[in-house]
């Protein structure tokens, strides 16, 4: 019998299972400097961390007061971004052998990412991570996205789990918070340790201040099945 028995487990994408954000980044960087803006930097980037593309093309059409419509810039980025996601996007190896070990376990797995349909599919495909998560939400398909929990709530209706039974891997302060939200348990890695502090961190259940240098998939799943244990 599995350890992880009643468990099912929702991972953000980004920054998460993959580390796309130097992708995103630059799709960003090309897409500003293409409407006039050549100033944007790796620092002005980390403020949307964890932030769905539609919310950031939006922040951006406010701060640097671009007249172009929120649904042109979405489309540009997202065709810069799909060029970079297909060439080479690198999943965290300790993040792959985790989700290895969940699926030898038979453990009910999810994507619930802020990106489009089609980044998250280029990103799944390219990585192979595919074969093993099968059932993704994106952000473009719910109300609202993160901070809000529809992406997550969404995710556990698709694996027919409830809410508390869920577990959610979480690189950014926003899907903190939406996991808080939905009355799920995360394990929280920030893609900014800097950030580590942040409020919405501290309900995590599991935070690792160092991100993807301290995680490791064995102590993940051995705090998944302690938790198990609990319930």
């Amino acid at each position: 019998m599995s350890r992880l028995r009643g468990i099912s487990v929702i991972f953000d994408l980004d920054g998460t299972l993959v580390d796309s954000e130097p992708n995103y980044y630059e799709a960003g960087r090309r897409t500003l400097a293409q409407y006039g803006v050549a100033d944007f930097t790796w620092a002005d980037h980390e403020r949307y961390v964890g932030i769905s593309t539609q919310e950031t093309v939006a922040d951006w059409k406010h701060r640097y007061g671009l007249s172009a419509p929120v649904e042109e810039l979405l489309a540009v980025k997202n065709r810069h971004y799909l060029e970079l996601a297909r060439g080479a996007t690198r999943a965290y190896p300790e993040m792959r052998a985790f989700v290895e070990l969940l699926a030898t376990e038979g453990v009910p797995m999810a994507v619930a990412s802020g990106s489009s349909p089609e980044a998250i599919a280029a990103v799944l495909t390219g990585t192979g991570l595919d074969a093993r998560l099968q059932t993704v939400v994106s952000a473009d398909e719910v109300a609202h996205g993160k901070p809000a929990p529809d992406v997550f709530l969404e995710a556990a209706r698709r694996l027919g789990a409830a809410p508390d039974d869920c577990v959610v891997l979480e690189d950014a302060a926003p899907g903190a918070a939406a996991a808080h939200a939905a009355g799920m348990r995360c394990i929280a890695i920030p893609y900014v340790p800097a950030q580590a502090d942040a409020p919405e961190f501290a309900t995590a259940g599991l935070l690792l201040p160092g991100g993807q240098e301290q995680f490791t998939a064995r102590s993940a799943y051995d705090w998944l099945a302690g938790s198990a244990d609990l319930s």
